[in-house]
């Protein structure tokens, strides 16, 4: 054991301190791990509403981190069975939340489709107008119940790219 290796006066032979900080930063980790799965957990069930399953959560999140997957790729990175991911796939293009084209293969032989997912603001952007008029509607229930049937309107949301600045181009949130 060399001079380096000896523990000094604040640390035991493993080298964690003897003023239980050492378990202090444990348990700040560990805290810090739960809390990030939390977050996953919670980016997962708000993609799960929007897309309609988690499945398609799940593979927009995979296209997000990994652009241009094939869907073996996919379902390789997802765990999901390949013709799930498939049929996920055909749904999520349908509904323009994902964008394919042909791999470009030198070779000869069957190019496979590659996927990309669309960024989240174009993700919100589709479901903002459905949003608002339900929650417009919930305000306005007291007057369509008093007869009043006039439509305030009192809310409207916008969604902008991160970066753009809503104030010089007008919009409201």
């Amino acid at each position: 054991m060399s001079a380096d290796d000896t523990p000094d006066d604040d640390h035991d032979a493993d080298g964690a301190r003897q003023d239980g900080s050492g378990d202090m930063r444990e348990k700040l980790e560990a805290e810090a791990d739960r809390a990030i799965e939390q977050f996953d957990e919670g980016v997962v069930d708000l993609l799960s509403w929007i897309l309609e399953t988690e499945t398609r959560a799940r593979i927009y999140i995979h296209l997000r981190q990994h652009p241009n997957s094939t869907s073996d790729e996919i379902a390789e990175g997802t765990g999901l069975y390949p013709s799930t991911v498939r049929e996920a796939l055909a749904a999520l293009h349908e509904d323009d939340t994902v964008q394919r084209s042909k791999r470009e293969s030198d070779g000869a032989g069957n190019n496979p489709y590659e996927y990309s997912a669309v960024p989240p603001s174009d993700l919100i952007g589709g479901i903002v107008d459905d949003v608002q008029e339900h929650m417009n509607a919930v305000f306005n229930l007291d007057q369509y119940l008093d007869g009043d049937g006039t439509d305030d309107e009192p809310i409207r949301i916008t969604v902008t790219e991160e970066g753009d600045d809503a104030e010089d181009d007008g919009a409201e949130t």
